[in-house]
């Protein structure tokens, strides 16, 4: 019988890369924007809010992160799945957790196995989703 290999958790400075790596791509788009990184267990690593970032894009890019990470899926997958008639329609109520069904939010994996989720607020949805993107590819 084989054990399974340890994966490296998601640490303090892969948090910090994900968010300077997201914030450097939200500044040359001329976007100010809220960064998120939790790690496996819902807990927040780092948070980082630009100065003339809108306050809610702290609290949505937490969200986008949350939902990322208890999903193991882009948020912006996810979002015409609770639609009326989708198959998790009634999961953004049916839950008391922070759900957040907008672009923005990606799990972070490493050798296969999620560590953690990345969660962007600030910009258009489809933005979010791009600079979480770019971030992702500062962690292996």
């Amino acid at each position: 019988m084989s054990t399974p290999a340890t994966v490296a958790p998601l640490t303090t400075q892969d948090a910090e890369a994900l968010i300077t790596a997201a914030r450097r791509a939200a500044e040359a788009a001329g976007v100010t924007v809220s960064v998120t990184v939790l790690d496996a267990g819902g807990h927040l690593i780092a948070f980082r809010r630009d100065d003339r970032a809108v306050l809610i894009s702290g609290e949505t890019s937490t969200r986008k992160a949350y939902t990322a990470l208890q999903l193991n899926a882009p948020t912006a997958d996810l979002v015409d799945l609770v639609k009326p008639g989708g198959p998790f329609h009634t999961l953004p109520t049916a839950l008391d957790r922070p759900l957040l069904f907008i672009a923005g939010g990606l799990p972070v994996h490493r050798d296969g196995r999620l560590i953690g989720a990345i969660g962007v607020g600030g910009g258009t949805p489809e933005q979010d989703h791009g600079f979480a993107a770019t971030a992702l590819g500062t962690v292996a």
